[in-house]
């Protein structure tokens, strides 16, 4: 943020903030049920992933060796710093393409902004940050759509490009795999006490603001085929999407979840955001719980995460494993452990 720029809370010009104002899953996908399986266009190219199971990313085969893909992501400020937020911003939307094990080539600006409330100055800081991390892709930022909108909200529109063979998606996991998690959890802890108190924690922005590039490169490369990217809904709501697609159950070692620092300590202290206890609400039928995990790791464990890392059926370099997938149990489709 610039020298000349007067200070402004973002965080408190927003209900929510980041990934945790995102729609609760269970609401989303009763939005969605009557728009999956629907007829294909004549004449247009073959839908590879659509709505069915929840991926990050659609994706349309253009031939044999191309698959186009396309995204969306935005939300409210995460963070009080434009930059910042315009940073985790558009590293959150090109994660969905990482996701899929894609490449982005573009993205377009998604802007929607208070213009009686707040300067446009802070605007350009946020768009700032977010042309700066498509650079730091490869990626073209050019253009985009804004609105006056009572919030302010940012993100992008991404187009980015993958081998259709090559795809990791959330149908593809296996009994026999290990999960492996690449960046820690603790985020929503974190943003929540940074929005209540006004706590600065750079570890959590540097976390939010890198790429998963390198994860994804790693992950295609090992011929990994299953993952998600860890946002909103929290590791055990993605990871409950990706077992129900799969066909299989996920077994979580608790003791091997990676935390940033203050996470566990923030969660202790109450700074649980409303979307955390909607994810653990939602997902809570679907696991099996072992004796000794109690409600705060329960929480911890559906934090609703912000640019977090990718969740992979399969080992990379650097990332723990913190479980792996067996064989479907009845009604059940995370154990924690």
């Amino acid at each position: 943020m610039t020298a000349t720029l007067p200070a402004y809370r973002l965080t408190q010009y927003a209900a929510g903030g980041g990934c945790a104002c995102k729609i609760p899953p269970g609401e989303l996908e009763a939005v969605v049920a009557g728009l999956v399986g629907v007829t294909v266009p004549p004449g247009a190219p073959e839908l590879l992933v659509g709505l069915d199971d929840g991926d990050d990313a659609a994706a349309v085969r253009l031939d044999a060796s191309t698959a186009v893909l396309s995204t969306a992501d935005f939300f409210t400020p995460v963070v009080d710093d434009p930059y910042d937020w315009g940073r985790i911003a558009a590293a959150n939307a090109l994660s969905d393409i990482y996701a899929m094990g894609g490449r982005p080539l573009l993205a377009v600006n998604l802007l929607c902004w208070p213009r009686d409330v707040l300067p446009f100055a802070l605007a350009t800081e946020v768009l700032r940050g977010g042309l700066d991390i498509g650079r730091l892709a490869g990626c073209h930022v050019a253009g985009g759509h804004s609105i006056t909108d009572p919030e302010p909200k940012y993100g992008m529109a991404v187009t980015g490009i993958a081998h259709p063979d090559r795809l990791m998606r959330n149908d593809a996991g296996q009994a026999g795999l290990p999960l492996s998690l690449t960046k820690p959890l603790g985020l929503g802890m974190l943003n929540n006490r940074h929005k209540t108190t006004g706590e600065v924690f750079p570890e959590a922005v540097a976390t939010m603001t890198a790429l998963n590039r390198v994860a994804a490169e790693a992950a295609v490369s090992a011929g990994i085929r299953a993952g998600t990217d860890v946002t909103g809904f929290g590791l055990l709501g993605h990871l409950h999407k990706l077992a129900r697609a799969s066909g299989v159950t996920a077994v979580v070692d608790a003791a091997a979840v990676p935390y940033l620092d203050g996470g566990r300590e923030s969660a202790s202290a109450g700074y649980v955001s409303g979307g955390t206890r909607r994810n653990l609400a939602w997902v809570e039928p679907y696991v099996e719980w072992a004796p000794g995990v109690d409600e705060l790791e329960r929480l911890l464990l559906a934090d609703a995460q912000t640019s977090g890392g990718l969740l992979l059926a399969g080992e990379v370099p650097g990332a723990p494993v913190i479980g792996e997938l067996v064989a479907r149990r009845d009604g059940i489709t995370v154990t924690v452990r």
